[in-house]
């Protein structure tokens, strides 16, 4: 785990080096269940983006800058393969002692990403090799509540 990030509003960030993780709430403080989601009929909240990781080395790739990671707007920055072939949909990942399963839903980026890292870096996270390496990153939700810190290393189980 090399940053934990929580949004508490919108555009707020905080860098955590603690945070727990829960089935019901995603990253506790985050502002995922209460922005609710395009992606579902009613507009709640999808349980399958619950939470965001990114590989660390992308997003120092992309960011040039270790102070702008948070600016990708994922929650979890991990050393970790997050290829398709590594980590398909349905694959566990143990951080501390909370676990988070990979979902199906794609995670290709927004306007803000765009915004932030330019049209280039979001064509090449989305160029078919890109998608193919997970290189924007997946999405998980949590199956075992618990709790991380920064430095803990995530397993694939």
């Amino acid at each position: 785990m090399e940053l934990i990030v929580r949004r508490p509003a919108t555009l707020d960030r905080e860098v955590l080096d603690v945070c727990e993780l829960d089935v019901a709430e995603g990253l506790v403080g985050d502002n995922w269940k209460a922005r609710g989601s395009k992606s579902t009929p009613d507009g709640s909240a999808n349980p399958d983006m619950q939470l965001t990781l990114m590989n660390s080395g992308v997003v120092q790739l992309i960011s040039q800058d270790r102070d702008r990671w948070q600016l990708a707007g994922d929650q979890l920055f991990v050393d970790l393969d997050l290829s398709q072939d590594n980590v398909p949909a349905g694959t566990r990942i143990a951080i501390g002692s909370a676990i988070v399963e990979v979902t199906a839903v794609p995670h290709t980026g927004c306007k803000k990403f765009v915004e932030r890292f330019g049209v280039d870096s979001l064509k090449f996270v989305n160029s078919p090799k890109g998608k193919a390496l997970n290189l924007r990153g997946v999405n998980a939700r949590v199956i075992q509540s618990g709790s991380l810190r920064t430095g803990e290393r995530a397993i694939k189980l």
